[in-house]
């Protein structure tokens, strides 16, 4: 059987609108930036390598965020919502990679442990899979190379990747109890996570 590679792939393009045009990637979570903790759950979790999209205030996150050797791609068409950056990403992969670990950046309470249920999902030949938080499928998602084409041409404006999990049948790894799978989209949610 052919190695298993699976880089993580962290979406932190994303200008922060409803926040007041905070850039996500920059949020200060715990005394560093929300880049740096998914980089972290992803190094931890045993991802062969890391691509970030960057896409508003990608100079100033390239300045203050420490991403180690996170492979870092520029999404000139972030505004086009997280499908462009998406597929910036799947281009911007190592050839040999068997699948990839989709990560979103606002979301840090997606822990080490839910990186490795989900590589260890891979490794037993599922080619499509998600975190289940309480039965509800939330991210991360790991999606298979040979899914890869697909879900270029069907990742567009806001739909990411879920065109192609609504049509194909996809393996819900239970991490209900490895941490919180909320993301940060409003001000409430910063609430929720303790950022000022």
């Amino acid at each position: 059987m052919a190695e298993v590679r699976v880089p993580a792939l962290v979406l932190a393009a994303g200008g922060g609108s409803r926040l007041g045009g905070r850039p996500k990637a920059l949020l200060s979570y715990r005394g560093r930036p929300l880049l740096e903790h998914a980089l972290a759950a992803a190094r931890a979790g045993g991802c062969a390598g890391t691509v970030a999209v960057l896409g508003a205030a990608a100079e100033q996150v390239r300045a203050r965020v420490e991403t180690g050797d996170c492979r870092l791609v520029d999404n000139p068409d972030w505004r086009t919502g997280l499908g462009s950056s998406l597929r910036a990403g799947l281009d911007a992969l190592p050839p040999d990679a068997t699948a990839v670990l989709v990560l979103l950046v606002d979301t840090p309470g997606v822990t080490a442990e839910a990186v490795r249920r989900l590589l260890a999902a891979h490794t037993a030949r599922t080619d499509l899979a998600a975190c289940a938080w309480a039965g509800r499928r939330a991210h991360p998602v790991l999606i298979g190379a040979a899914h890869f084409p697909e879900l270029h041409t069907t990742a567009t404006h806001d739909t990411g990747a879920r065109t192609l999990l609504a049509t194909h049948p996809v393996t819900l790894v239970d991490c209900t109890d490895t941490g919180d799978p909320t993301d940060l989209d409003t001000p409430t949610d910063l609430t929720h996570w303790g950022i000022p």
